[in-house]
């Protein structure tokens, strides 16, 4: 890993009181050493992390990815209940869900409208509107 991406990972992980362990150093520079946003798995990051001769277990990524989400460096977003992303991009915004490739990509948010939402029922208030849009790309 770059000197750069090594940077940007701990600057990220500085943002927060997450004690700076090996582990999430390393995950943190795969996820923001670009400089760039990522939707990942759990599986993809944990990959990632292996293809690039880490040593880190699957279990220690969903814990640090569950730590990094905690602290406020990520959100989770769940696909069908039961398939889980993790966008680095924490400012509310819509995604596309890519259901030929199983990938999870930002949707224009300059696009989308909202008109009105439901009262949310006595004793509750509405934390967070998610938005997933499903694709399947057309034959040709």
């Amino acid at each position: 890993m770059t000197p750069d991406a090594e940077n940007r990972g701990t600057d990220w992980l500085a943002r927060c009181d997450l004690r700076p362990t090996r582990q999430r150093l390393t995950l943190a520079a795969l996820l923001v050493g670009d400089g760039q946003n990522r939707h990942v798995t759990a599986e993809s990051l944990f990959a990632a992390a292996r293809d690039r001769g880490e040593r880190v277990s699957l279990a220690t990524v969903y814990n640090t990815l569950k730590a990094f989400c905690d602290a406020g460096l990520m959100q989770e977003v769940t696909v069908d209940g039961s398939k889980s992303y993790f966008d680095t991009n924490t400012h509310d915004h819509p995604h596309f869900y890519w259901e030929d490739d199983g990938s999870l990509t930002d949707a224009p948010s300059d696009q989308l409208e909202i008109a009105r939402l439901p009262h949310a029922p006595e004793g509750a208030e509405i934390a967070s509107v998610d938005v997933v849009i499903r694709l399947r790309r057309t034959k040709r």
